[in-house]
């Protein structure tokens, strides 16, 4: 595994797979630690949760970092998601006992109730664009539950992998409790069918969703996903054009544009297009792109050259199709995987800057006649992940809010992942929910008990 620095374009580090050998080992240990793990009090397992979110503000300088080379995420933000994970394995080191307490049930039976017993090992399949995170929000709440994880990671960020182990390792977790899987995505499946997996998480696009699923299909395992997403930003005429225009950028711009719950697909009411569009441009021209490790730096590279190839074909063929250029654009002339912030406006359905999913610093404009006419377009989408409607009006939004094909609605908020509340999607942006207490429930077994 080669690591390749998208900001200099040079190879930082190189990783030996592991061998079939070595796979086999790992999922024999942590299949062994299940059976001791699963019998440990919440109050050991809370213990070591707590510890592992100490163990991460201890490093969180050189994690952040390491995540920056790795993926070229700007620093600030790579600090910032180092306190998150901190913050999910506090919230369930906190919360997984009451989240997973027996549930009594009155029946005619003397006695009914329900359990939430462990599955066993869990495979995670995760994306390099939140290395840490992504991992953590499977992490935490899978092994508060009582069951052991095992990661396969994305192929260019195995850095931050092995630091997520050794967080584990630190905090006090036995070994098989959190295990790495050096592995290429062609040996996924392999692992998927191995009789110590009991079920299967994946953070990843639509295509790798579509793959894991049917592996896991196959053999009949549980899984989750969360899949892409191409979240619709609504703005009513009755909104505060300026500070949602404001708003919107920070929203597409997050992590350099790499983030499925981006808004990607910025529809405005007629009646303010033009006063939204000119703030907007300006804001996007504001934006400071460069060095990620840099603080005062807002838009990193994208984390690879094919990314940013793709990302270039998009926008070339949204503009052929008779989208137009408010600013950005192209590739700036400089070393590095960097894309200009880009705003195209004119958007309609049938271009690919409305019709797929955009991985990078480029947003999407598109005229609505009214609200109504705004829902419409937001769902005419495969995806449906998150979105948010900006209006004075609270009231309408939440009534337009139920209407909206999204696992979340944000009003008059950027759309956001919260310990607290689940998080998911409908349609191509997946199945299942993390987070919250449903999240912790995704990979239990809900056992009926009945006594007469």
């Amino acid at each position: 595994m080669q690591v390749i620095n998208p900001t200099t374009e040079e190879v930082i580090g190189q990783y030996e797979e592991h061998t079939p050998a070595e796979v086999e080992e790992r999922l024999e240990v942590a299949e062994r630690t299940f059976c001791r793990w699963r019998t440990t009090t919440f109050t050991d397992r809370s213990k070591m949760m707590a510890e592992a979110g100490e163990t991460l503000r201890r490093h969180r300088e050189a994690q952040a970092r390491l995540m920056t080379e790795e993926m070229g995420k700007p620093i600030t933000q790579s600090l910032a998601e180092i306190d998150k994970c901190a913050w999910v394995c506090e919230y369930y080191a906190a919360n997984a006992e009451r989240f997973l307490d027996e549930q009594t049930i009155e029946t005619d039976a003397t006695e009914s109730f329900v359990r939430f017993d462990p599955l066993g090992p869990v495979l995670a399949v995760m994306p390099w664009n939140f290395p840490f995170w992504q991992v953590f929000r499977f992490a935490a709440p899978s092994l508060m539950a009582g069951n052991v994880a095992l990661l396969k990671h994305a192929g260019n960020v195995p850095g931050s992998a092995l630091a997520i182990e050794q967080v584990f390792r630190e905090a006090g977790a036995p070994d098989g409790v959190f295990t790495t899987l050096l592995i290429a995505s062609d040996k996924v499946d392999d692992v998927i069918a191995h009789q110590a997996i009991r079920a299967v998480s994946l953070t990843g696009s639509d295509k790798a969703g579509r793959s894991v699923a049917a592996a896991a299909g196959r053999n009949i395992k549980k899984c989750v996903l969360e899949l892409g997403g191409s979240d619709p930003f609504i703005v009513l005429a009755d909104a505060d054009v300026g500070d949602a225009a404001k708003q919107a950028v920070t929203a597409r711009c997050i992590n350099s544009g790499q983030s499925c719950i981006a808004a990607k697909r910025f529809i405005v009411d007629t009646a303010v297009i033009d006063e939204f569009e000119q703030a907007f441009a300006d804001e996007m021209q504001r934006l400071v792109v460069g060095d990620p490790q840099h603080e005062a730096t807002d838009v990193g590279p994208l984390a690879r050259r094919d990314l940013l190839e793709t990302l270039q074909g998009q926008v070339a063929r949204s503009l052929d199709a008779g989208a137009r250029s408010l600013a950005g654009g192209r590739r700036p002339k400089r070393t590095g995987f960097f894309f200009e912030p880009t705003a195209l406006t004119d958007v309609r359905p049938g271009m690919a800057a409305f019709d797929e999913e955009t991985f990078g610093p480029v947003a999407a404009i598109t005229r609505a006649d009214n609200p109504e006419h705004a829902v419409q377009l937001a769902n005419a989408s495969p995806f449906g992940l998150g979105g948010s409607i900006w209006t004075r009006d609270v009231e309408r939004a939440k009534r337009l809010s139920v209407d909206l094909e999204a696992g979340a609605v944000f009003v008059n908020e950027i759309v956001k992942s919260d310990p607290r509340l689940p998080f998911g999607g409908i349609k191509q942006s997946g199945f299942g929910r993390e987070l919250s207490d449903f999240g912790i429930r995704e990979f239990v077994n809900i056992k009926t008990i009945r006594v007469a």
